[in-house]
């Protein structure tokens, strides 16, 4: 869907006459960016050169697809963009009066503060020019709103935007290129890692709800990537679970999910409109607590579970599976989740039979886990992973099967 020049173009820090591109047609932020330049005879730089044969100069397709990189690596985070340098750069054809470039431009790699991207420039059909450009990224300053309430003493990165009313209090670091929405509190000893989003109304880093806390400086500590929605609350730890809830990066928070005191959240997580972690809950990477679900304090979930909505978690939730239910049960190996995110056929299969055994066999726990252990066709890491998980488990973990689970152990 093409991108007006408002909505895109205009992030650029050039103005006529130095702007080069005129619209974005396709953008994947960060990776690929197709834009146009529509080549027009009243360019300015067609009245001296070559009076009569009017030609663009090379330069300035070089700079038009710097801006085009431009505009693909600053995407919505403002700040600048220069070029630093030109590598491999090719003149195929001569562009003149009428012509319609496209403008194809790639990120090759990614450093800090550098970037390597490609650049290619066709008109029609035919490639017109191409050039390896290396481009240098100088982040904007932060933005706050004068609604806004920010201690003197907090510490925002470079590129964070502050919207109107929200509060942040003294003790509070945030990284750089932070989005912290409108009437959002971020308070207490907490801090942010980079690009994360706090929507309107949420609230991050308050005391716990928890009556043998007396204000000591407990902490939360976020990584990067991190989505908060609207009316999201995440609470600071507490002293006696060990002084700190802890965020991983790229999770997504939906509307009004809360993480009490001491919670252990790991990474691509996603937590549904109205999830609920009690205190000292462990979260794995790549889980999902879907709307309305509650997971009881001291509780763990595994990697790649998947919690189905208005569930109720009183024990550990199994890895790799599904539970469902108040009080939750295990619907088996959530398939679905591990084939979209990439687990070879070879490891579905082995969790699946490890899941038969453990849901469907006649042996006890203690028998089912060495079985497992013991079968060289079920050696793999994620069934390792399986079996420790339950054996460290302290408030126990749920093997109750759902009532409409498949004889297969509950696969889709």
């Amino acid at each position: 869907m093409t991108q007006t020049i408002p909505e895109a173009v205009d992030r650029l820090c050039y103005r006529y006459p130095a702007l080069l591109v005129d619209a974005v047609a396709d953008h994947d932020p960060g990776r690929r960016l197709v834009a146009y330049k529509n080549v027009s005879v009243n360019e300015d730089f067609f009245q001296g050169h070559f009076p009569g044969a009017p030609v663009m100069p090379g330069v300035l397709m070089v700079e038009t697809l710097a801006q085009a990189a431009t505009a693909l690596l600053l995407g919505e985070a403002g700040g600048r963009a220069s070029l630093r340098g030109v590598n491999a750069a090719k003149f195929r054809r001569q562009i003149v009066p009428g012509d319609r470039i496209r403008l194809e431009v790639h990120v090759v790699r990614r450093r800090a503060r550098l970037a390597w991207v490609r650049g290619v420039a066709w008109v029609d059909e035919a490639i017109v020019a191409e050039a390896n450009l290396l481009m240098a990224l100088t982040p904007s300053p932060c933005e706050v709103h004068p609604a806004a309430h920010v201690s003197p003493e907090a510490q925002l990165g470079e590129g964070t935007v502050v919207g109107p009313g929200a509060v942040i209090g003294p003790h509070v670091r945030i990284g750089r290129n932070c989005r912290i929405g409108a009437s959002a509190v971020i308070d207490g000893w907490t801090t942010l890692g980079d690009d994360n989003q706090v929507s309107p109304m949420a609230s991050i880093g308050l005391p716990p709800q928890d009556l043998k806390y007396r204000g000591a400086p407990t902490r939360l500590v976020i990584g990067s990537g991190n989505h908060f929605r609207e009316f999201v609350t995440i609470h600071r730890g507490t002293e006696g679970g060990g002084g700190v809830t802890t965020i991983g990066d790229r999770n997504l928070f939906m509307a009004y999910a809360h993480v009490a005191h001491d919670c252990h959240v790991g990474h691509d997580t996603i937590f549904g409109n109205g999830a609920t972690l009690g205190g000292h809950v462990e979260v794995g990477d790549f889980a999902t607590i879907s709307a309305f679900s509650g997971v009881h304090q001291f509780c763990r979930v595994g990697s790649h579970a998947f919690i189905g909505g208005y569930s109720v978690v009183t024990k550990d939730a199994l890895p790799y599976a599904k539970t469902v239910g108040n009080r939750a049960r295990i619907f088996g190996l959530n398939t679905i989740g591990l084939v979209r995110r990439g687990f070879p056929p070879a490891v579905v299969t082995r969790l699946r039979q490890a899941f038969r055994v453990l849901l469907q066999s006649k042996l006890n726990t203690t028998q089912a886990l060495a079985h497992i252990e013991q079968a060289p066709e079920l050696a793999c890491d994620e069934v390792r992973y399986l079996v420790e998980f339950i054996r460290h488990a302290k408030r126990g973990v749920t093997l109750r099967r759902g009532a409409r689970a498949a004889e297969d152990g509950g696969e889709d």
